[in-house]
């Protein structure tokens, strides 16, 4: 989006090996080979006004800018460094090197940006770091990104998305919030949540199931709620038709995010 206001679209939302695993042949995996709809790359999102801001560099980050045609990435920044939401940052070098010719701004948690760097140590003339303590923000291009911690690996963070007509909270990756990111987040326009797991949570200091991101997102009062990093067979598989059939009772106001949804900020 070019111009007035903002966009906010989904690059990936699957949980770390995607939708279909190339292992897999559940039902989720294999309604997903047939329906490309419910494909799920790895979590990533991409915030567009008169520039552009992309929140984590998941893997399959260079097809999923191409699939949205873009051609110019102006600012990062990251929730952790867990592989599925940093190792797309090698597919941004040769943009720096070749035709940005400056390094990208990349605000992040100083534990997030000590991985990154020992990651990506040969891209550390490509890369401006910001470190962001907890509660900390920064602007860009006509909104405000606040640093707010999740329960996830340590120094994850959501970010809490202000435009003049907007307030979004993305957590892609997070347990139950704390009460001080719940309270900030209460009654928000649009709240983007974790929902890695399908009934039984495996992991529930790190990532929601369905049933508890709907749970806590509508107990926050939220305009609207969107569930992410989707694995759909964990614990036990569920096709996204399926899954629109639970959420349909929500009448709109629950939604599972899908690649390449764009929604106007």
């Amino acid at each position: 989006m070019r111009g007035d206001g903002h966009s906010f679209t989904f690059l990936g939302t699957g949980a770390g090996c995607g939708v279909p695993a190339f292992f897999c042949s559940c039902a989720a995996c294999d309604e997903a080979r047939a329906n490309p709809q419910a494909r799920r790359g790895c979590c990533g999102v991409l915030v567009e006004g008169a520039q552009r801001l992309l929140i984590d560099t998941p893997p399959d980050l260079r097809h999923q800018l191409v699939r949205e045609g873009v051609d110019a990435v102006d600012r990062l920044a990251y929730t952790h460094a867990h592989y599925d939401h940093v190792s797309g940052l090698g597919e941004l070098e040769y943009l720096v090197r070749l035709k940005r010719e400056a390094p990208l701004p990349v605000a992040a948690s100083a534990e997030t940006l000590a991985g990154i760097g020992q990651e990506f140590g040969y891209m550390a003339d490509c890369l401006a770091p910001e470190e962001l303590a907890p509660f900390e923000g920064f602007d860009f291009d006509g909104a405000r990104y606040t640093a707010l911690p999740v329960a996830h690996a340590p120094g994850t963070f959501g970010f809490l998305v202000e435009t003049p007509r907007t307030a979004l909270f993305y957590a892609s990756d997070t347990g139950r919030l704390g009460a001080e990111t719940a309270e900030r987040v209460r009654g928000i326009d649009i709240l983007v949540l974790d929902a890695t797991f399908w009934k039984h949570n495996w992991s529930p200091g790190a990532h929601h199931s369905v049933q508890e991101a709907v749970e806590e997102g509508l107990g926050l009062d939220v305009s609207e709620l969107y569930l992410t990093h989707l694995a759909m067979h964990y614990d036990e598989p569920i096709t996204l038709a399926a899954l629109e059939d639970y959420l349909a009772p929500y009448k709109g106001r629950v939604k599972a995010a899908f690649d390449g949804l764009r929604l106007a900020i």
